[in-house]
């Protein structure tokens, strides 16, 4: 955890600008975006996958993922989003630290998951 970016970000050890906060989660942009406001909703504690998350976090999750999601799609007037959440390297975690990706869409955006 002492390498872990998100556990850096959490203790404000790295400056950010955060999108919404509350007291379990926070939300910020990614640094390497799918799409122009793409965001990622992070746990303040540290759990590799949402297997490690607890049951009583789950109401901070979903008000952190709405409120980021209503922002995120007034700022971009974006007409949807995709909500994912990679576990595990196989899945494409890249890293180990529970979050998921708010991403904007717009119709004809082009992007296309699997």
């Amino acid at each position: 955890m002492n390498k872990c970016i998100f556990c850096k970000i959490a203790k404000g050890e790295i400056p950010s600008k955060k999108i919404y906060e509350n007291k379990n989660f926070f939300s910020i942009f990614d640094v390497n975006p799918i799409t122009k406001g793409h965001g990622l909703v992070i746990s303040k504690k540290h759990f590799r996958t949402i297997l490690e998350l607890p049951d009583d976090l789950g109401a901070d999750f979903l008000d952190c993922v709405q409120k980021t999601a209503i922002r995120i799609l007034e700022q971009e007037k974006a007409e949807g989003f995709n909500l994912i959440n990679n576990n595990s390297e196989v899945a494409g975690q890249l890293v180990h630290h529970f979050h998921a990706h708010i991403i904007p869409r717009k119709k004809g955006d082009g992007l296309k998951f699997i």
